[in-house]
C-alpha cells in the first residue's frame, strides 16, 4: 500500500526501513525524518504523516517507540497557556525576585 503519494513511499518500505535502522543500532530511536533519510526521500506535503505514524506503530521491530508516537496534545482547545509557567523570561524572573 502506499503511505505517502508525494514520494511514493509503500508501507513495506517503511517496515523494511525500521528493520535495517533496528538491526544496525538496537537502541536507536526511529523518526519519520530517519525513515524518510533511509529511503533517500525527504517529506513534502505532511498530509501522509497520520498513515505514516501508524504503519511505524504496527511494525513488530519498532520496540522504542519515539516520544512522537505517544504525544497527545497538551494544549486545552480555547485555551491561550501554551504550557510555560508564568515566569519563564529570565527577565520576569528577575522582577518577581
Amino acid at each position: 500500500m502506499i503511505v505517502c503519494h508525494c514520494t511514493q513511499i509503500s508501507d513495506h518500505e517503511i517496515r523494511d526501513a525500521i528493520d535495517w535502522m533496528r538491526n544496525a543500532d538496537p537502541q536507536t530511536i526511529i523518526t519519520p525524518g530517519k525513515i524518510y533519510h533511509a529511503l533517500g526521500k525527504r517529506a513534502d506535503c505532511g498530509g501522509c504523516m497520520p498513515l505514516f505514524l501508524d504503519t511505524m506503530r504496527n511494525c513488530d521491530s519498532l520496540t522504542v517507540s519515539p516520544p512522537i508516537l505517544r504525544a497527545k496534545p497538551a494544549i486545552k482547545e480555547g485555551s491561550d497557556n501554551e504550557g510555560r509557567q508564568q515566569g519563564h523570561r529570565l527577565s520576569q524572573r528577575r522582577a518577581a525576585v
